[in-house]
């Protein structure tokens, strides 16, 4: 592994997390949308959310976290809005290896 970085850049491990909407999401996702954007936007104010978003067909949302394993990944995901109203109904966790600028880790 010695050497295959690039100076000055570093793997920072994440997790993606798929989310699956129910077959019902578009009905149940507007009376809880704001409640769960806000949170996001916690979630991305420090740090645990890298990034967030819903696919354009509906089917659900990718989103990638900081969590030192899959179940704490889950568990950000399951304490959710969404979640709880039944918009999210499953999810699918891998961990993935992030490239990062060196200074992003070591400011973090």
């Amino acid at each position: 592994m010695a050497g295959e970085i690039p100076d000055g850049l570093a793997i920072e491990s994440i997790w993606a997390v798929e989310a699956t909407y129910g077959p019902d999401a578009a009905q149940r996702r507007p009376a809880v949308r704001q409640e769960h954007l806000k949170r996001i936007g916690e979630l991305r104010a420090v740090g645990t959310v890298v990034e967030a978003g819903g696919y354009a067909d509906m089917s659900g949302s990718l989103l990638l976290v900081r969590a030192p394993d899959e179940a704490a990944a889950l568990a950000i995901l399951n304490s959710d809005v969404y979640a709880r109203s039944g918009v999210w109904t499953g999810f699918r966790a891998r961990a993935i290896g992030r490239v990062v600028r060196r200074d992003e880790i070591e400011a973090g």
